[in-house]
């Protein structure tokens, strides 16, 4: 009932853990425990019971002593927590382990003075085994809450269980389904042993991943001695100076389980080699741990009596060791310099692999050695090694081929040494050197690897000897392209492959019926009865059929396993690429001023392509995201750059030549992208480098040819740019952009272009202006309107521009939009649309320029189409076709003519927003909406009605006479617009529909726009210019002043005050102006009462 009533919360039952202490304080716990627990609830086979049980086992934990856990820990409870833990694997089934672990974490951080105890949990926990496998996880993360004692007395009992295996104590079983397929073979107890020692050698190496004290080392080196012993030595002897010689197995170590140990000891290294690059001090003598490993394999070595290596060593193998000792000791002594630590690393790495391969470490020991002396004595050796031996390769060609061979090896451990190792070396890279990391890259290459790739089950390798005789310079772009349609077309002819493997190709069909034939199983020409066939013919149609069909059946399989075995190599290539580009990033990252890094672009890029087209497989998407992220990040947006191409100035402009004609070439926008940034690399890369004397020289005759209007000024006439040779590079890409149908170039490429150098940008605008009108697709009309719309306002290129240039690029551009306007509103077509918008966006930029410049231009032409086509707009806009594309139309069109002196009329905004409320829909006429007042119920304002009847029924006072209204008065005589016979101070009756004085096409171009300052459109419609106020009038003098001097009085009986400067002036019906701060007043005044 408790198990029940608590199934739902998952907590135990108070009454649970009273009889439990009531158990306790009469001494009576093993008769509970086994009574009511083991043979009680246990018994029912209901889980809510079994996990009552399990719950009470872990609130009893702290309450109980050593014997009774033991009691606890070796009973039928646990053995059937152990069931629950293997058989609860699916996601939706329910895990009682998370709680568990709860439950021992508490009582081990609870019992910190009683390491017996926290002893007996974990060793009871651990001795609950499925097969001699146990149930808890080797990563158990609650023995960090272990004491020191306690966690050395867990460490000895893993390290015995290891060396003799008891079965007989550990808490064993098998499941149901274990039980039904049980197979006296399979599950022996050497099997149970493997799995055993598998878990605990896996177990020690995982509880050094947790230790991070001082005092813990020796317990570290125990761990670490033990590993390496049984991995790759074993005891003819044992001897007082070796511990691990006097251990002795009761169940011999065999083959599969020292490869196992040998995992598990390079797992451990690598946690102890990053631990050392974290904190150096870690060993009393300031050591790493692979030099404590050397020194006992050394000591090992030395007692050949006693001690013996699994693989014997050659003469040649133990110099080679012998040296490796010496060469550690010299490095010891310069230990200061960073080159030499990361020298150290490799030397002690490669010689502890001597245990394992040796073989090829043995020549790779040698030529580190070699590699080490050159490095560390490079000056003084540099002449005597080219005059002894010329052809001899430098030191740093042969250290990159050990590290490409070292990355080779499926080992994060080596694949973090070779990065630290190549960061040291990369400032003294050659290019031969870097051409040997290029060839990994490169996909030409890597499509003829056969003879460089070993593929093992174990340790897959790849051999990099052949690899500086299989580069080629020549013809490398149609290499890649080949090889890049060749590697496609082989993926479709293998896929088209294993879609037939099910079916039957026509030589099969063939051998099949010349079978049939043979067996007269078709008919013959005789026309005899096949169908009574004797039973010897019988058999023997069979038998051929048979023989014929399992041929068939082994060549299917032959061609899948061709198959496997070609997509296993490729996914080999692949991940040795991913790890050759830490070698790239190193690079790109500690020397991005060194000139070979501008020979990584276009192999980075090559990657690139390949990856967007094939990137069907999780390991091709990790090659595309890292180059690109290399490519973009660390590459083109570095703040750091090549400033010393030196005579590299010519081979740059190919260079950028080739990469923006690569980038029109593209079919995808993506790719473009990265080989169009690539370009602007280069350009940053030539401006900030200096010109040479003989670069001068070579390019005295090709400045010389050019306009001067397209040298470039101020800090760019020093530098390696020559917009003579790049502008016709980039106006190609730039007619192409604005001319082709489907071209991958985008508007947002040539805007970074134009923002970067606004030089160039200079000389491509008139190519972009060409195309604002020209006879060309709508599409790229609006293209140009948009680059020159974000182009113009900014400063950069303002200052490239003399004032008599800037104001002539101005009016062309205004001409080809006049232009294109004209046919403003007959667009029927999407692009059309965008064209039409575009082109009225560009307008309005022109228009703020000329007004922010104050410059003088004509704009009568503007004026007059723009005004021709305002009935076409409108009658768009009413019959509301693209209704969204026609008011965003619309408001632009009245933008430009608000430039221009002509304000929007109100009353087609008035009409706009009464067009809905005219015409209500039949679905809010039936129901009515939720949460809105009746109209019925709704106050109606009396006042305000009486008083809006008696103001229309008396006619206007004169303005002196007038005295100030209301309110309320004033808001009804805001809403209307005033008469021209007001805006000249004289008073008028009011009008109930007046016009709209600034509809005139005339008058607006001449007036002038009288607001905010007086200096708007004076200069731009060549009226009569303001005169200078005085800082010490007011601002009411001020207005008054000006009035007469634009045109407001009688003298131009079209011309009126725009409508926004009459409500401001005439508030309150009168032509004086002072009126307005009455009118300020006493709004504030009624706010303030509100």
């Amino acid at each position: 009932m408790a198990a029940t009533s608590v199934k739902k919360e998952r907590k135990l039952p108070a009454v649970a853990l009273d009889l439990l202490r009531l158990a306790l304080q009469e001494d009576s716990f093993p008769r509970f425990w086994k009574e009511v627990v083991e043979q009680g609830l246990l018994k029912k086979q209901f889980w809510p019971a079994s996990y009552l049980c399990f719950r009470l086992l872990g609130a009893a934990l702290p309450l109980l002593s050593k014997e009774q856990l033991q009691l606890v820990m070796q009973g039928d409870l646990i053995r059937h927590y152990g069931e629950h833990m293997v058989t609860a694997k699916l996601p939706s089934q329910f895990k009682f382990a998370p709680e568990m672990n709860e439950y021992v974490g508490a009582f081990l951080k609870g019992c910190q003075d009683d390491p017996e105890r926290q002893l007996a949990l974990v060793v009871g926990f651990t001795s609950v085994t499925n097969q001699g496998l146990p149930v808890v996880p080797t990563f158990w993360r609650v023995t960090q809450f272990l004491s020191l004692p306690a966690l050395k007395g867990y460490v000895a009992w893993l390290r015995d269980m290891f060396l003799q295996p008891n079965l007989d104590s550990l808490v064993d079983f098998s499941t149901n389904n274990q039980k039904k397929a049980q197979d006296a073979l399979f599950h022996g107890p050497e099997r149970a042993v493997f799995r055993l020692r598998k878990w605990l050698i896996f177990r020690l190496v995982s509880i050094v991943d947790n230790l991070h004290a001082e005092k813990e080392e020796t317990l570290i080196e125990e761990v670490a001695r033990f590993c390496f012993f049984h991995s790759f030595f074993e005891t003819k002897k044992p001897m007082s100076q070796i511990p691990e010689t006097e251990q002795h197995f009761s169940h011999p170590l065999d083959s599969r389980t020292r490869e196992v140990v040998g995992s598990a000891f390079f797992s451990l290294l690598q946690t102890l080699s990053t631990q050392f690059r974290q904190a150096p001090w870690q060993t009393q003598d300031g050591q790493p741990w692979t030099y404590h490993l050397v020194r006992f394999a050394d000591l090992l070595l030395s007692h050949s009596r006693n001690v013996v290596p699994l693989v014997a060593f050659t003469t040649q193998q133990r110099q080679a060791w012998d040296r490796t000792l010496k060469t550690l000791k010299e490095l010891e002594a310069q230990s200061s310099e960073a080159k030499a630590t990361a020298f150290q690393h490799l030397l002690l790495l490669v010689g502890i692999h001597l245990f394992k391969s040796p073989t090829e470490s043995c020549d790779l020991l040698g030529d580190i050695q070699t590699c080490i002396k050159k490095s560390l004595g490079e000056k003084p050796r540099r002449t005597r090694s080219k005059a002894t031996n010329p052809q001899e390769p430098p030191w740093v060609e042969v250290l990159l081929e050990i590290l490409l061979a070292l990355l080779a090896q499926p080992s994060h451990l080596m694949r973090q040494v070779a990065r630290s190792v190549f960061s040291h070396i990369c400032s003294h890279l050659t290019p031969r050197a870097l051409q040997l990391i290029l060839d990994v890259l490169n996909p030409e290459e890597s499509q003829n690897e056969d003879d460089n790739v070993v593929v093992t089950d174990a340790s897959e390798r790849q051999l990099l000897g052949d690899v500086e005789d299989e580069s080629s310079d020549d013809g490398e772009d149609k290499g890649n392209e080949n090889s890049e349609s060749d590697e496609e077309e082989s993926n479709d002819e293998e896929s088209d492959e294993e879609e037939r493997d099910g079916d039957v190709d026509q030589g099969f069909r063939e051998q099949l019926q010349a079978v049939l034939q043979a067996g007269k199983a078709l008919g013959g020409a005789d026309g005899e009865d096949d169908d009574e066939l004797g039973d010897e013919a019988m058999m023997a149609l069979d038998k051929s059929l048979a023989s014929l069909f399992a041929e068939q059946k082994l060549r299917i399989q032959a061609r899948r396993d061709e198959k496997n075995k070609l997509q296993k190599e490729k996914a080999l290539r692949r991940g040795f690429q991913i790890r050759v580009l830490d070698l790239i990033e190193v690079l790109v990252t500690k020397q991005p001023e060194n000139p070979l890094v501008l020979e990584v672009l276009e192999p980075l890029l090559h990657v690139i392509r390949r990856s967007m087209r094939t990137s069907s497989t999780k390991q091709e998407q990790d090659l595309l995201h890292k180059t690109a992220r290399i490519f973009m990040h660390h590459l083109c947006r570095s703040r750091h750059y090549c400033r010393n191409v030196g005579d590299r100035v010519e081979t740059l402009y190919a260079q950028l030549e080739r990469l923006v004609q690569q980038a029109g070439r593209q079919a995808d926008s993506s790719v473009c992208l990265y080989y169009f940034n690539a370009s602007l690399y280069l350009l940053r890369v030539l401006k900030g480098n200096t010109v040479g004397k003989s670069t001068c020289k070579a390019q005295k005759k090709e400045k010389a040819a050019t306009d001067a209007g397209t040298q470039p000024q101020g800090p760019e006439a020093a530098s390696c740019l020559d917009l003579g040779l790049v502008t016709p590079i980039y106006s190609s890409a730039l007619s192409s952009f604005l001319t082709k149908r489907s071209s991958p170039l985008t508007a947002p490429m040539f805007l970074s272009l134009f923002s970067r150098h606004p030089m160039l940008c200079k000389n491509l605008l008139p190519i972009v202006v060409e195309h604002v009108a020209s006879h060309t697709r709508p599409r790229h009309q609006a293209q140009a309107c948009l680059l020159l719309q974000k182009t113009l306002p900014t400063r950069e290129l303002r200052l490239c521009f003399k004032d008599p240039e800037w104001e002539q690029l101005l009016d062309q551009i205004l001409a080809k939009v006049t232009e294109t306007l004209r046919t403003l509103g007959e667009a029927e077509t999407k692009s059309g649309r965008q064209k039409e918008l575009s082109s009225l966006e560009l307008l309005n930029v022109l228009f703020r320029n000329i007004h922010h410049e104050k410059l003088t231009m004509d704009l009568t032409a503007v004026l007059g189409v723009l005004q021709s086509q305002q009935p076409r707009l409108q009658q768009g806009l009413q019959q509301g076709a693209h209704s969204a594309g026609s008011s965003r139309l619309y408001d632009l069109y009245w933008q430009a003519m608000k430039f221009l002196g002509v304000q929007r009329p109100k009353s087609e905004k008035k009409d706009a927003k009464e067009v809905p409320k005219a015409t209500p829909s039949p679905i809010s006429m039936k129901r009515k909406k939720k949460g809105f007042l009746p109209e019925t119920k709704k106050r109606k304002k009396r006042k305000s009605e009486d008083a809006t009847q008696e103001a229309a029924a008396k006619p206007a006072a004169a303005g002196g006479d007038q005295p100030p209204s209301t309110g309320k008065r004033k808001r009804k005589i805001k809403r209307k617009g005033p008469a021209p016979s007001q805006a000249q101070g004289l008073p008028a009756s009011k009008s109930p529909t007046p016009e709209p004085p600034a509809t005139s096409p005339s008058s607006p171009a001449k007036t002038p726009k009288p607001q905010k300052k007086n200096r708007k459109l004076s200069q731009v419609s060549r009226a009569t210019p303001v005169s200078p106020e005085s800082p010490k009038e007011p601002a009411a003098k001020k207005r008054q002043k000006n009035l007469p001097q634009k045109g407001v009085s009688g003298k131009s009986p079209q011309s009126a005050l725009p409508r926004r400067k009459a409500r401001l002036s005439l508030a309150s019906r009168s032509p004086s102006l002072l009126q307005s701060g009455v009118k300020k007043k006493g709004q504030l005044r009624k706010a303030k009462k509100l």
